[in-house]
């Protein structure tokens, strides 16, 4: 059996693990805060260490003699999937990053690279929730919000390797500025930052809520889980905060939906903590918005694979573009 190592570079943490060509079991996972005070370069030795880490755990675990074949990584992009450069990212700071090479450079080993949340949307596909689906898209909301497409288990990259930037579609012309420089993204509303803003700002101005209790009395470390756990609890304000965040979120799932006509929409990250404050909502929005049969074909789900479903969608990543399923 012939192993691959999956990394997801976020910009919050860095998570890597290794999995056999079938993905049946992960081992060696491993994930630290993305070292973003280092700058690229601290960032790559990051990655080799992890790697590093995730290999010596496998091989305690498994047997020194494991096959491994390469890496998949997955990293917020834009960035180009075949000369395995990162063009821009917002939210990490990178521009004309060669990602891909550098890392197969300081591990010895053939790498991939494919966007974050096209890797996380693949790898729900693969052992996730989507399992069976023919037309997969989803969001992955963290730091930032990526979007994802797979067709019949290949990922949809478009043109030139950029699409499915769902997270970078306008909801508002005039509304919030985002860190890609646009007005009115889906991002500058619904990413867990966003999340987490909108909810201090409430405060700030004089809304009755008990989410700063959530936070040991501090308002500036409440967050996006923050939010989701005082409304399940019941916060009257942050109910109201996660069932606008889904009103976003559903209007963005129809235009999707009315476009590619999907059997799955899939919805990753921890605002999913919220469940049914969010997912119920979400759903009545959609079908406000879109096409009636649409809405029926698509199935509207909560990610399985928490925290890694990065990891197997770059292990899937690297099997399609190598062919190394073995």
């Amino acid at each position: 059996m012939k192993y691959i190592v999956g990394v997801d570079v976020g910009g919050t943490n860095v998570v890597v693990g290794t999995l056999p060509a079938d993905g049946s079991t992960i081992h060696g996972l491993v994930t630290e805060s993305t070292m973003l005070d280092r700058g690229p370069e601290g960032t790559i030795e990051q990655i080799a260490h992890l790697i590093a880490k995730s290999l010596e755990q496998s091989r305690a675990a498994i047997g020194k003699g494991i096959d491994v074949v390469g890496v998949g990584i997955g990293s917020p992009g834009p960035l180009d999937p075949k000369t395995g450069v990162v063009l821009v990212t917002p939210n990490l700071g990178w521009t004309n990053m060669p990602l891909r090479d550098r890392v197969s450079e300081a591990v010895g080993l053939p790498a991939t690279l494919e966007n974050d949340a096209n890797c996380a949307m693949l790898g729900e596909w693969w052992r996730g929730a989507a399992q069976g689906g023919r037309l997969v898209i989803g969001l992955t909301i963290g730091t930032g919000v990526g979007g994802g497409i797979v067709h019949e288990g290949k990922i949809f990259s478009g043109a030139s390797g950029l699409a499915g930037e769902i997270g970078h579609a306008s909801i508002d012309s005039d509304g919030r500025r985002c860190k890609c420089g646009n007005y009115g993204c889906l991002e500058a509303y619904a990413s867990g930052p966003a999340i987490a803003s909108r909810a201090r700002e409430g405060i700030d101005a004089g809304v009755s809520s008990s989410l700063a209790s959530y936070a040991n009395g501090k308002l500036d470390e409440v967050t996006a889980e923050t939010v989701s756990r005082a409304a399940n609890d019941g916060d009257r304000f942050a109910l109201d905060i996660i069932r606008d965040t889904a009103r976003f979120l559903g209007g963005a799932a129809a235009n999707m939906m009315n476009i590619l006509n999907p059997d799955f929409f899939v919805v990753c990250g921890g605002v999913t903590e919220a469940g049914d404050h969010l997912f119920e909502p979400m759903r009545w929005e959609v079908r406000r918005r879109a096409f009636r049969p649409v809405a029926q074909s698509c199935q509207i789900v909560p990610g399985l694979l928490i925290g890694t479903a990065g990891v197997y969608g770059a292990v899937a990543a690297f099997k399609n573009r190598t062919g190394k399923n073995a």
